[in-house]
């Protein structure tokens, strides 16, 4: 039998709230790695989906839909001091959970902001509302009006989580590759600078899935890899992407918000209309989907220097997303009936015959040229590390690990950010469920091989600008 490190002692209980393929995914590896036993651990979920991995682990399985109107009563039957909430749901706030756990002592931790149900595609809100900007400034104004207290995790999965950790860990690797130093690399402005010294224009969260199911995708079907509920809402939201300083083409039906930080712009559509150029190390060049995504106003806010209040630099940063083929076809149908989602919904886990899962962070600008780190995890070593999980999922829940862990050894630090958590912690326990974990250089630019069969309108001058990522 494998022996498994326990990094923690854990003598509270753990709630997962929510037991899709995330919560599935991380219950064997919370057994695995805390020294915890299955009666301290319960779900909450809102259906019988999970039922069966949740009896094998011997862990109470509660089906009960968490509300607006009910989740103070659910919660606070079941959630007391120093226990943890791992909400691995949908439609459920996050601000909401967050204020809740901090009333009760209870630590907290999710893999993105997510909304009350109806949130990402209420006609009647205005777009500004709906974007994940809004989210992310309700969270950290939360923050303000709670100060320090028990620990809430924001947005700590793959991308969210993760990518702000590899983000670092690249600019560290490019710095040594170049002659730059970096010794003192602790505070936000130190990290910021340094990426200003290597010259990074841009951050592209690059993923590219190729895992692919014995079954193919069927007509009125969305088939995905993840949630097919969590893609469809943030595929719905506008297109949004943080805002550099080196930009010099502002997109037509780009907009600023009113308020916050500023770090980040939206688009007058969603963003499973909105295609970008990306590149992975084993798929090279493709044509990804511009999803908004909590890492793109985090990681571009992060990473901003302001001199006498005003921004001095700022990398664009964005998430470039191939997901599955299937879910492109998926993604295709639900484009044509006009955003309404297909009657019938896939994930593919068990039935994937083969493929892997790349995703990392592509640095643009630098002298090198770009520099891609992350995760290539195939399907077939994803079953050989861990049980009910694809290689999607398990990426997300090494971030998830990874964060739930870090919470219970820093118990008292409040709302944090993965921007703001220690990375070479995070790394250290989630890198054995990364697959192999990649660096790698090319001379790739956006605008190689462009305009050899039709003109296309490019500035030349500057690769890295979002102008010549943009496709539709």
């Amino acid at each position: 039998m494998t022996e498994y490190t326990k990094f923690v002692k854990f003598n509270k209980k753990i709630i997962i709230l929510g037991f899709g393929s995330v919560g599935q995914g991380v219950l064997p590896l919370l057994l695995r790695h805390i020294d915890i036993t299955p009666d301290q651990i319960k779900i909450i979920t809102a259906d019988e989906n999970g039922r069966i991995e949740a009896n094998y682990y011997h862990v109470p399985f509660i089906v009960t839909p968490i509300t607006k109107s009910n989740y103070k009563e659910i919660l606070g039957a079941n959630l007391n001091q120093g226990d943890f909430l791992l909400n691995a749901s949908i439609n459920v706030s996050s601000t909401a959970l967050i204020e809740f756990c901090h009333e009760h002592g209870a630590l907290y931790l999710d893999a993105c902001i997510e909304p009350w149900a109806g949130g990402y595609v209420d006609a009647n809100v205005p777009l500004a509302e709906r974007s994940n900007y809004k989210l992310r400034e309700e969270a950290l104004t939360l923050r303000q009006k709670l100060g320090k207290g028990p620990t809430a995790v924001l947005s700590h999965g793959a991308n969210p989580g993760l990518v702000s950790h590899w983000v670092k860990q690249a600019l560290r690797n490019i710095a040594q590759d170049t002659g730059f130093a970096t010794d003192t690399l602790e505070t936000q402005h130190e990290w910021a600078q340094l990426a200003q010294k290597l010259n990074i224009t841009a951050i592209q969260c690059a993923e590219r899935d190729t895992q692919v199911s014995k079954q193919s995708k069927q007509v009125n079907e969305f088939v995905n890899t993840w949630s097919v509920e969590g893609f469809a809402g943030e595929g719905c939201q506008p297109s949004e992407l943080g805002w550099g300083t080196h930009e010099k083409h502002f997109p037509p039906d780009g907009n600023h918000h009113s308020y916050g930080c500023d770090a980040a712009i939206y688009l007058d559509r969603p963003g499973v209309t909105t295609r970008v150029r990306g590149w992975t190390p084993l798929e090279g060049s493709y044509h990804g989907f511009l999803i908004t995504h909590n890492e793109s106003i985090s990681i571009a806010d992060y990473l901003t220097i302001k001199e006498n209040g005003a921004v001095h630099y700022r990398p664009t940063v964005y998430y470039a997303y191939h997901p599955c083929d299937d879910a492109v076809l998926s993604v295709h149908e639900l484009n044509g009936k006009n955003l309404q989602l297909q009657s019938n919904l896939r994930l593919l886990m068990g039935d994937i015959d083969d493929g892997i899962d790349e995703l990392g962070v592509l640095l643009m600008g630098h002298q090198k040229g770009v520099y891609w780190y992350g995760s290539v995890l195939s399907i077939q070593d994803t079953r050989n590390l861990a049980p009910y999980n694809n290689a999607t999922s398990l990426q997300v829940v090494a971030g998830v690990l990874a964060g739930l862990i870090w919470a219970i050894e820093n118990p008292e630090a409040g709302i944090v950010e993965p921007d703001e958590m220690p990375f070479e912690r995070i790394l250290e326990l989630a890198n054995p469920y990364l697959g192999k974990v990649v660096g790698k250089y090319s001379d790739w630019t956006p605008l190689r091989d462009r305009g050899v069969l039709f003109d296309e309108d490019v500035d030349e001058t500057d690769p890295w600008q979002f102008k010549n990522f943009r496709v539709v």
